[in-house]
């Protein structure tokens, strides 16, 4: 279970501060995946990135009772300065997990081959989106956090990533966001809206999303 309390997040604006998210209280439970529908610039991607731990809030609390992924795909904490490998070890030793086992497989499933062991800094946007989900696959998570996209990459490389995150899935749970309610239809059994700062959460994805077209129209 994930828990967020009270959650605000705020941000120095040329005019003020800027509140995003305004005292969000909610519960993730175990057993259940949820989509949040929002509007472009509704901080959607913002509070993923606090409930997972890798942005903070500038008030409240997060509690995870879970292992919980950071956003698939994301490559924001990486170390520039570093190689593909070293970052991988890095994240390993944050997680606990095997260096041996999670480097085999993301060296593999990647498909970076010497890339791996250049900085970061020089790699494409793709390259690290590969390193990124390769990592979040390798390393077994509770929860799995998605911002709009699984996986980007050639059409190749997407089937590739559906099917192993169909495999990692089977025992976890999903939060996502995304603009498509097809694809929180196949990934969740709940969703929420938020809009205005504010969370609200929906016992089933037709009902939020028909508030969510309300918001939008």
């Amino acid at each position: 279970m994930i828990e967020l309390i009270d959650i605000e997040k705020t941000f120095q604006g040329k005019q003020g501060r800027i509140h995003v998210i305004r005292g969000v209280t909610a519960t993730f439970p175990r057993g259940q995946s949820i989509g949040i529908l929002g509007q472009n610039g509704a901080g959607k991607s913002t509070l993923l990135r606090i409930m997972c731990g890798t942005e903070r809030a500038s008030f409240g609390k997060v509690r995870r009772h879970v292992t919980c992924s950071w956003p698939l795909g994301f490559s924001g904490s990486f170390s520039g300065s570093l190689t593909g490998a070293e970052n991988l070890r890095f994240v390993c030793r944050i997680y606990d997990a095997d260096v041996d086992e999670v480097t085999d497989f993301v060296s593999s499933f990647s498909e970076l081959g010497s890339s791996m062991h250049e900085p970061v800094r020089t790699y494409s946007t793709g390259m690290k989106s590969r390193l990124a989900f390769s990592l979040s696959m390798a390393v077994r998570f509770q929860v799995y956090v998605i911002d709009e996209a699984l996986a980007s990459g050639d059409v190749a490389f997407q089937r590739k990533c559906k099917k192993i995150f169909e495999e990692r899935r089977s025992g976890s749970d999903v939060v996502m966001v995304s603009h498509s309610i097809d694809m929180i239809k196949e990934y969740c059994t709940r969703a929420a809206v938020l809009h205005g700062g504010k969370l609200t959460m929906y016992d089933t994805i037709d009902e939020a999303n028909e508030v969510y077209m309300r918001v939008v129209s």
